[in-house]
């Protein structure tokens, strides 16, 4: 009997080991983690109204027409304002608010080309408000209309006759 019990007690014991073995923990273990992201509103421009130096005639030497990012316009030379509209340009950039941006303006003069003939006219001396620069406008509320002005070199009659002139011109704004 004293066999038995050995032999009962042995089992047993391989019993509660072989459960304690089965009910222990293994390999491996789930968690979910968080990811984030934010998207930021793009930096962009277009133009909301072009550049146009109205209707004019030139005189026996030419001239200028001045025509300021404010958009008043004066001439001078023998040049000759005639009635229609004048406009500066205006940009409407939008972004991140309160972020500073840069312009950079066309540093080398502009043609205009008679849609008639290859005459030209010439434009140059860019000016834009707030002025060109490193930092020099504030995006408030996200958004900014900058006007771009010029200044518009005619020459005689005979240089640049009646006729329609286009060309255009690019203007850099940049995020700092």
């Amino acid at each position: 009997m004293k066999t038995f019990r050995r032999i009962s007690g042995s089992v047993i014991l391989l019993l509660l080991f072989t459960i304690k073995l089965s009910m222990a923990q293994t390999g491996q273990a789930n968690a979910t983690g968080q990811v984030f992201a934010e998207v930021v509103p793009i930096f962009t421009a277009s133009e909301s109204s072009p550049l146009n130096f109205g209707r004019f005639s030139p005189g026996v030497q030419g001239g200028k027409i001045i025509l300021t990012p404010q958009g008043t316009i004066s001439l001078q030379g023998s040049v000759f304002k005639a009635p229609g509209p004048f406009n500066a340009a205006s940009f409407m950039i939008t972004g991140d608010a309160d972020i500073s941006y840069s312009i950079q303006l066309p540093s080398s003069p502009i043609l205009l080309k008679n849609t008639m003939n290859s005459k030209t006219m010439v434009i140059e001396k860019w000016m834009s408000n707030p002025g060109e620069g490193t930092a020099t406008g504030m995006l408030r509320n996200g958004f900014q209309l900058i006007n771009v002005g010029a200044i518009l070199n005619v020459g005689t009659i005979n240089d640049n006759p009646v006729g329609n002139y286009a060309g255009s011109y690019s203007i850099t704004f940049e995020f700092n």
